[in-house]
């Protein structure tokens, strides 16, 4: 009898649980109306959730997901006279990110405001989809480790976001004032 009973309290707790891992988090139910953490990106203000979220709790998966296959980043170096262009790719910026993921305890992003620039309605040409490009101005203060060791960094941004089967993702990201 004393065997028994542990298989019966694991048979009774499978059963109980219904061979469901209690631990993982529940999958987003995609027609609920209330807001959750991470977004379905279905709006160019969702990806920019996404954004913060990714900053905040430095996943670089989700952060991943929000830019897109062809994306462009622009800026401007003025370290040293005279300044230069600096533009990269997805991937530089993927590991670029990562690199900040890991340097810094603390990154808070506040997306101050939004501001729609432009709405070009013309197809994506490199998507059989139906998407769409629209441009945002964006002012925001990011915050690295709490601001103790560096001053918040206020700066405006030119996103352009594209819709791919209904879902928007970042394709262009300039900086226009840091």
């Amino acid at each position: 009898m004393k065997q028994i009973l542990p298989i019966l309290c694991i048979f009774f707790c499978a059963v109980i649980l219904g061979c469901r891992n209690p631990f993982a988090p529940a999958l987003a139910d995609e027609n609920a109306n209330y807001s959750r953490l991470i977004t379905q990106q279905r709006t160019p203000a969702e990806v920019l959730q996404n954004f913060q979220y990714a900053y905040t709790f430095k996943d670089s998966l989700i952060y991943s997901e929000v830019l897109d296959s062809t994306f462009l980043y622009k800026s401007i170096d003025y370290r040293e006279p005279p300044p230069t262009p600096i533009q990269w790719g997805r991937s530089t910026e993927l590991r670029t990110a990562g690199g900040m993921f890991r340097y810094f305890r603390t990154l808070d992003v506040v997306w101050n405001t939004i501001s729609p620039a432009d709405t070009l309605s013309r197809p994506d040409t490199t998507d059989l989809g139906r998407g769409y490009l629209v441009k945002h101005y964006v002012t925001f203060t990011l915050t690295l480790d709490g601001g103790r060791d560096f001053p918040p960094l206020n700066g405006e941004v030119l996103f352009q976001f594209i819709q791919r089967d209904r879902r928007y993702y970042i394709s262009f990201w300039e900086d226009l004032k840091i």
